[in-house]
Order: structure tokens, then C-alpha cells, then sequence
């Protein structure tokens, strides 16, 4: 039996959002970490999936939106668990020369993001209309990280705002993932 660990975004899914919707249709899914919303603090996001991951020696799938990708990336870069594959759906894009300036202090863009090859199999649901990535920068992760790309069009960022409750791809997705 393979388990579903949803990681979530920066924020707290709204009822609508697809991830939440999965939790709600799905009891089997397990939050990893359950979204505690703003501030984004990856420390405890890579402690809390860890900690999901290790709770089963079950395989996982990681179902992981936006800055969740970054903590999925993180996780991999630093442990090893029973992870088969990993959705990652629309990575916000943290340029690797951004330093901080003067006053500019934020965990969340400092953050150096792996750029290795990711040990499970991993699909990366692009966008052509993400405000947070290009459709480039989505090519350069997925070839860092060895995932698949999947062009979704322009599908916005894949949540509520852009109409993202239902998702019957991203569905389909995780099937194929197990």
C-alpha cells in the first residue's frame, strides 16, 4: 500500500484549493506538515515531512504545492526515506544569486534550493502563466532535479485563484505515481 503525504505551500489552503479538497476526499492522506500557514520557516517544514515520512515504512508519494516543493527538494537533499515519487506541482523560483540586501531579511527567498537529482521518481507540473516561476526556470528545475515536465498550459499557479479546486490532471498524475 502506498502512502500520500500532502506538502503544503506557504499558506493555509483555502476549502477550495485541490490539495485540501484531496485531504477531504481522501482520509488516507496525511498532511506533512498540516499547513500552519505564514510564516514559511523551512526548518520545521523539512522536520515535519521527515518526521511523515519516517512515521511508515510504507513508500510515499509526496504531493507537494508551491513552497512545499522547496521543502520536498530540501528534505531530499538532506535525508533518506521511503519516498517512490514526488509531485511537484508550480515551485516558486529562488534565483541561486539572490543575496539580501540592506533590511531585506525573508526566509523564504534566501533560501538556497537544491539543484541535485532528486532520488525518486519525481513529476514537475509546469505552468506557462505562473506568476511566481516562467516557464524556463520551471524546464531548469525539472532538469536539476531529473523530474518529468508536465506542461499544464496556462493554468496560473494551480490553486483557488486560478481556479483550481477540482483538478482531475493532477489527479491522474498522482496515479500514475502510485
Amino acid at each position: 500500500m502506498t502512502r500520500h503525504l500532502l506538502v503544503p505551500g506557504r499558506g493555509v489552503p483555502l476549502p477550495e484549493h485541490w490539495q485540501r479538497r484531496w485531504a477531504d476526499a481522501h482520509p488516507e492522506y496525511r498532511w506533512a506538515p498540516y499547513p500552519p500557514g505564514p510564516p514559511f520557516t523551512l526548518e520545521e517544514r523539512v522536520a515535519a515531512l521527515h518526521e511523515a515520512v519516517l512515521a511508515d515504512d510504507e513508500p510515499a508519494v509526496l504531493i507537494a504545492h508551491s513552497a512545499g516543493c522547496i521543502t520536498t527538494v530540501v528534505w531530499a537533499a538532506r535525508h533518506t526515506g521511503p519516498v517512490q515519487a514526488a509531485l511537484l506541482v508550480t515551485p516558486p523560483y529562488l534565483d541561486p544569486a539572490w543575496t539580501p540586501g540592506p533590511g531585506e531579511v525573508n526566509d523564504f527567498v534566501s533560501i538556497a534550493v537544491p539543484r541535485e537529482r532528486l532520488p525518486f521518481r519525481a513529476v514537475l507540473v509546469a505552468s506557462r502563466t505562473d506568476p511566481y516561476t516562467t516557464f524556463p526556470q520551471f524546464e531548469q528545475y525539472a532538469a536539476a532535479w531529473g523530474a518529468e515536465l508536465y506542461d499544464a498550459g496556462d493554468v496560473g499557479h494551480v490553486e483557488t485563484a486560478s481556479g483550481h479546486g477540482p483538478w482531475p490532471d493532477g489527479e491522474r498524475l498522482v496515479a500514475v505515481l502510485g
